[in-house]
């Protein structure tokens, strides 16, 4: 199986991206996509700009975009999370002001007329470069819609903050890439509203480094899920994450280790090789140089001096060459291994992204399990002071009605305790065992009062 390696963008939208440098950028962007080209969404127009090219609605061609959050209105889907988010907190902001002028009507468009805030954010991610998606088809690209939906779900448990109103697919481009746009929120303000737009409050420098890390580690994961393969990251061009060279694995280095142990010997190899290169043409020559013997010519006289020659050459070239094929055994050795260790760290790389990928996923289940135990913990809190005031309140409805009850028996005041009794029952403020148990009282009263002044007559 062949493992490639892909590159992986997250860029989110900026003031600096209008820059002329950063638009001649997208044009010859190596994706063939024009990611680097996205500004900030500052006003209800840049949205509107925004919703038309990510709906391209420009050219009425939505055959090969994918929806995946929202609806086909990325405005409507904006406004109706700024009413979600922030609608509560402008109506508790303008009960506080006594000024008509200063309270908020709209803060959609209040925070559009305000050149100091962004509406909302866009995200542009994009894994693969255009050479790796042009030789896929549209069936095989479309397989990332799956690997973008986990995209938006890991970028809503890494940045919980960031609300996201939409988020949908190009695949009409030769590499497929992800739009997302959503609205950055700061609460617990002092300021203002308590819960306000807040995109420098969500995103730094540092958070978006430390997001991209993150990001791309889990986009690969889920790549390779979904397609079956053991694709690997591109390593990053700034601040780029750590990755085993072959040089740092403790094999390769002993390995290492014996073969410079061994140079003396290749030195001295190389030196003998250039000692048999002169005594083999001095014995050549002797060779060629040999007289034949009187009684044959098949025969040739060898003198001692000679003979020792020979030899001694004979024996310099095997010592020479068994040097030769041990340090050729090491070598070839060497090279295997290395190449062995090649295919290990790409196997290595595998595995220690895929662990990062589900490192990172149950770090962000326990951040979001301790979120919800505090919030189950602040609700619980809050749910007993409801309960004690319901006890207090109950405790005085229960004194209400008996200082009522009380008055229906004194007959200067019941007639007038019986009428409040009946608005307050007509009004559902008192339900009608409470209601009858005052009448049954008040009538008893009356027929006690009349009993009594009639014997008071009759005496």
């Amino acid at each position: 199986m062949i493992i490639e390696k892909l590159a992986y963008s997250l860029h989110l939208g900026s003031d600096r991206n209008k820059r002329n440098s950063a638009r001649n950028t997208a044009k010859t962007n190596k994706s063939g996509t024009t990611s680097l080209s996205n500004n900030a969404i500052q006003n209800a127009r840049g949205l509107s700009r925004v919703d038309k090219h990510n709906y391209r609605k420009y050219d009425n061609d939505q055959d090969n975009i994918e929806i995946i959050r929202g609806t086909s209105s990325l405005y409507d889907d904006v406004k109706r999370l700024y009413i979600d988010e922030f609608e509560d907190s402008r109506i508790e902001y303008n009960k506080k002001q006594t000024r008509e002028n200063r309270k908020i009507n709209d803060y959609f468009t209040h925070v559009s007329n305000n050149s100091k805030n962004d509406l909302a954010c866009e995200i542009i991610i994009e894994l693969g470069d255009k050479k790796y998606w042009d030789t896929k088809d549209l069936e095989f690209k479309k397989r990332m819609t799956s690997v973008y939906e986990e995209q938006v779900s890991d970028l809503e448990s890494l940045v919980p903050n960031f609300k996201v109103a939409s988020a949908i697919i190009h695949y009409d481009e030769t590499s497929p890439h992800l739009h997302i746009v959503g609205v950055p929120v700061k609460n617990k303000n002092k300021n203002g509203m308590e819960k306000q737009v807040g995109k420098s409050d969500v995103f730094t420098k540092e958070s978006l480094r430390k997001l991209q890390d993150k990001m791309r580690i889990l986009c690969i994961e889920s790549f390779n899920k979904e397609y079956k393969l053991n694709h690997t990251l591109k390593q990053k061009m700034k601040g780029r994450g750590i990755d085993y060279h072959v040089s740092e694995m403790d094999n390769y280095q002993e390995m290492k280790k014996e073969l410079e142990k061994n140079q003396e010997k290749l030195t001295l190899a190389n030196e003998k090789a250039l000692e048999l290169d002169t005594i083999s043409k001095n014995t050549k020559d002797l060779v060629n140089n040999l007289k034949t013997t009187i009684t044959s010519k098949d025969k040739y006289v060898l003198k001692q001096e000679d003979k020792d020659k020979i030899i001694n050459y004979i024996e310099k070239v095997d010592k020479t060459n068994k040097e030769y094929k041990n340090i050729q055994t090491l070598s070839i050795t060497l090279n295997n291994v290395d190449e062995e260790l090649k295919d290990n760290k790409e196997k290595i790389k595998i595995l220690t992204e895929n662990n990062e990928a589900l490192n990172l996923r149950i770090e962000t289940l326990n951040k979001n399990i301790d979120k919800k135990n505090k919030e189950i913990k602040e609700l619980k809190e809050e749910n007993n002071k409801l309960k004690q005031m319901v006890i207090k309140w109950k405790q005085k409805f229960f004194d209400i009605i008996n200082f009522i009850s009380n008055k229906i028996f004194n007959k200067h005041d019941r007639e007038k305790y019986m009428d409040v009794t009946t608005d307050l029952f007509e009004n559902d403020l008192i339900e009608y065992k409470t209601y009858d148990s005052i009448r049954e009282d008040y009538e008893y009263s009356v027929k006690k009062d009349k009993n009594r002044d009639d014997f008071e007559i009759g005496m």
